[in-house]
């Protein structure tokens, strides 16, 4: 086991890019920000214990020593992004499993369509095949704003010693 000299303390942390701050994103700014999650009378569309959550995802992973003058709206963008994902498979209640199964069914772009007793066929391959390496975040237009934002914040190396 070496010797930690004091001048090189921190370096390999800093050299990594790797952060333990957290950002300050509030429901407040979320609100501000994104007013089409609210209805007419201020309430979020979103259960209150899940935009907490996300919100508190967000502080984790969009840190403003990364994101730096980017970071609120970054941060934003997170939250709309899961809060979207989350108001996608919202239901008031459902009769059995089967249709709180349906609630979160993958869903792509119409590929075909018949009238004659009703068939739809959707085209998900597009979604899967553009979220192979950004996992969700193709799902939404806030994700894929966030996505080409983070691109943008990572496009420096990270070296570890």
């Amino acid at each position: 086991m070496g010797c930690r000299k004091p001048q090189f303390s921190g370096v390999r942390e800093a050299a990594a890019n790797i952060s333990s701050g957290r950002g300050g994103y509030s429901a407040e700014m979320f609100q501000e920000d994104f007013p089409q999650f609210f209805n007419e009378a201020m309430i979020c569309l979103v259960p209150p214990v899940m935009l907490e959550e996300f919100i508190r995802q967000a502080n984790t992973a969009i840190t403003p020593d990364k994101w730096l003058d980017g970071w609120r709206y970054s941060a934003g963008l997170y939250v709309a992004h899961q809060a979207t994902l989350y108001l996608r498979t919202y239901a008031e209640s459902s009769p059995d499993a089967a249709h709180a199964a349906a609630t979160g069914a993958t869903v792509g772009v119409v590929k075909s369509a018949t009238l004659g007793d009703s068939s739809v066929t959707y085209d998900t391959d597009a979604l899967t095949k553009a979220t192979a390496d950004w996992g969700d975040l193709n799902a939404t237009q806030y994700g894929q704003i966030l996505a080409t934002r983070a691109r943008l914040v990572g496009m420096g190396g990270t070296y570890v010693i």
